[in-house]
């Protein structure tokens, strides 16, 4: 007679734990989506009412993760607004929404080498303005 296997005396305890952990995991992963998405609209908001970008702001990042994937924009001078979106920006993904200003410019009332900047509006989970649609630099419009 032998004495019982290991997987017998714990494989109980090892199922139910890694259960659990399964369980957790989701559970955690689900309320990081809910705050992400909760900062986000939160620095929206502040963005709609100071007219400009807010501060703190959430990263490129947390607003993909919380579904806030467009992000409104209007030029200072002609006024032209478009939705980017901001999966495509090429930025690291740890990049604040406010460091993106500086990057933003118009295409359309471009003069030679100095273009206007735009001003950001609001962060968005839909697109609601057509998307501006990007030129290469070689090719002819």
């Amino acid at each position: 007679m032998g004495t019982k296997s290991r997987e017998i005396i714990w494989g109980g305890w090892i199922m139910g734990a890694e259960i659990s952990a399964k369980h957790a995991r989701e559970v955690a992963t689900k309320a990081v989506r809910e705050a992400d998405r909760a900062e986000a609209e939160a620095c929206s908001v502040r963005m709609e009412g100071y007219g400009g970008p807010a501060q703190p702001s959430p990263t490129i990042a947390q607003c993909l993760n919380g579904g806030m994937r467009w992000l409104e924009v209007e030029c200072n001078r002609c006024k032209a607004r478009a939705s980017l979106p901001l999966d495509l920006i090429r930025r690291p993904r740890d990049t604040p929404i406010w460091k993106l200003v500086a990057s933003r410019k118009c295409r359309s009332c471009r003069k030679g080498r100095s273009a206007p900047p735009a001003h950001m509006i609001r962060l968005t989970a839909t697109q609601s303005i057509t998307p501006y649609k990007w030129v290469h630099p070689t090719e002819e419009r």
